[in-house]
């Protein structure tokens, strides 16, 4: 059957270009008739040369001097606008300090309508950053606005970035005051002075010295309706914004300074009730984290094992964060109930130990199922925020901390063994993995057989190596340190001067194996080929073996080649 297609009409391409003259035409009368019109459309032009990116210093300067005479007087008319707030912002960027300075005395007064502005807020962000002489006009501008200003789309993240980034413990603390209430903040003195200035580090504490009881109860209170107003509104995002942890923090102290016990314990399960659900993303802070592990060190069992639940989905984000693994440390410490520890730490954190041991952070993790706290690995500084909540923990668990790290090693040597017997060799060429594998087989439970010829198996290949691409195992120091150490039995201990021998570790059967392993040739190419570590890994293992032949001496066993 035929189908009669319809024509569709030709358009005429000299009306379509004519319809598209007059288009322009009305487009710029409406930028004609718009104010600042005349200044935006010069403003434009220098700020097209001034922002290209290969150009001279001086070039740029003098693009950027222009563009000052061209805005001068007119930035607070401007700002608002889209393309105008870009403008503004080149010549913050790359002006010199008078150009800053005189931007920021143009927008006095203004700040807080321009941090709500999407376009403006980045030109705030700016003159935080690069004006320290203002920094704290400005701050003092969103003063009790904070709350509300925190909630708004677009100004949070303007006093997220002024709080973690830019401003100092004083101008931190202007932020902080209008969580306390409307009576800390009409009666805080906010004189500038250097008394003052130190006693508004001090946060809440410094506001409830010298109060009395009746005002301290009052401004606990405030804080707390505060903190609630931001936790009740999590889909906001100030949740996750160290200036509200800071706040959260400081309240939990006041709270723990109340001497009526039924008066503390109601205030800290009201505040921990209300924030229980977004515990997770309270972690990744300094303030953050040490509310977490003060809610696990004096929750109850049950709390616990909900706080868990809570942080299971990011266990691994967890591990390889600074802050946030000190929760994990702190629930390792304190939980008696070290299967539910395991149950939820284990299943999330072995599909990833393939990433964890290569970065410091996600390594100590590992190193802390083993050997706590040990100064081979965690300084004393982190094992000083480590031992905080050890007060605590004394009053809440029942558990001696011995047999609560014996059961927490036991569970987790398990799946590390598994896992080096599997992937040993790769797992040992990484300088990180050598340090977790030395721990393991030294302090680990369970039957290390599978683990120890996973490891033995790399010696031998013939040394030195025959690929050049591939660097033999004895030939990389670290690894070659491992072996060592494994051989003597434990690590030295500069103190004594002699060798801390770990009590689950067979260095003797394993400098057997060894041997066994590298074979005449190994042995020999050892001593007279290869770089050092040969040799000075050769010295230790002729030590281990004739000890442990001296042992065995009346039975005349000795070794044949």
């Amino acid at each position: 059957m035929d189908v009669d297609e319809e024509q569709k009409p030709v358009k005429d391409p000299l009306a379509v270009r004519e319809a598209h003259k007059a288009q322009k035409v009305v487009q710029e009368q409406r930028r004609a008739a718009k104010p600042h019109s005349s200044l935006l459309t010069e403003a434009k032009r220098v700020w097209s040369l001034a922002r290209q990116k290969n150009i001279p210093t001086a070039e740029r300067q003098k693009h950027i001097h222009e563009l000052m005479d061209v805005i001068r007087g007119k930035v607070k008319d401007i700002v608002l606008k889209h393309d105008a707030s870009r403008i503004v912002q080149t010549v913050v960027k790359h002006g010199k300090q008078k150009e800053r300075d005189e931007i920021a005395v143009e927008l006095k007064g203004k700040y807080k309508e321009l941090a709500q502005n999407k376009y403006s807020k980045f030109l705030v962000t700016k003159l935080i950053k690069h004006c320290p002489a203002h920094r704290t006009s400005i701050l003092l501008e969103f003063q009790s606005h904070v709350l509300r200003l925190l909630l708004h789309r677009e100004a949070t993240s303007v006093l997220a970035d002024a709080f973690e980034l830019h401003a100092n413990a004083y101008e931190r603390s202007i932020l902080l005051r209008d969580f306390y209430g409307k009576e800390a903040n009409m009666f805080s003195v906010t004189s500038g002075s250097t008394e003052d200035k130190e006693r508004a580090k001090k946060g809440l504490a410094g506001v409830l010295e010298g109060a009395d009881k009746e005002r301290r109860r009052r401004i606990i209170e405030a804080t707390k309706t505060g903190l609630i107003s931001i936790f009740n509104n999590p889909d906001k995002g100030a949740v996750t914004h160290a200036v509200v942890h800071r706040a959260l923090w400081e309240y939990i102290v006041a709270v723990n300074e109340i001497p009526q016990d039924e008066e503390r314990d109601k205030q800290f399960r009201e505040i921990y009730e209300t924030c229980q659900e977004v515990l997770a993303e309270l972690v990744h802070t300094k303030d953050g984290s040490r509310v977490v592990r003060e809610f696990i060190a004096r929750g109850s069992a049950k709390d616990r094992k909900q706080i868990l639940k809570i942080l299971k989905p990011h266990i691994v984000k967890i591990c390889s964060d600074e802050d946030a693994q000190l929760v994990l440390f702190t629930a390792i410490d304190v939980i008696d109930d070290t299967k539910l520890v395991l149950k939820t730490l284990l299943p999330e954190i072995t599909p990833s130990l393939d990433e964890l041991y290569l970065s410091s952070q996600g390594r100590r993790v590992l190193l802390y199922l083993l050997v706590p706290r040990t100064k081979r690995h965690f300084t004393p500084a982190q094992n000083a925020l480590i031992a905080e909540t050890d007060e605590i923990r004394a009053r809440t668990s029942k558990k001696d901390a011995e047999s609560r790290e014996n059961e927490i090693r036991t569970g987790a040597s398990e799946v590390l063994l598994a896992w080096v017997a599997e992937k040993g060799e790769t797992i040992a060429r990484e300088p990180g993995g050598s340090l977790v594998v030395a721990e393991l087989m030294l302090f680990g439970d369970g039957d290390k057989s599978k683990a120890s010829e996973a490891l033995l198996a790399p010696c031998a290949s013939p040394y030195p190596s025959e690929d050049a691409s591939s660097v033999h195992v004895i030939d990389l120091p670290h690894t070659s340190r491992m072996y060592k150490t494994l051989l003597q039995g434990g690590h030295f201990n500069r103190g004594t001067s002699s060798i801390d021998k770990a009590p689950r570790w067979d260095a003797a059967s394993y400098a057997t194996a060894f041997i066994n392993t590298l074979g005449k040739d190994g042995i020999v190419g050892m001593c007279t080929e290869g770089d050092r570590n040969g040799p000075l890994l050769l010295q230790r293992l002729w030590v281990c073996a004739t000890r442990r032949r001296g042992k065995r001496r009346r039975s005349g066993s000795r070794r044949v080649w």
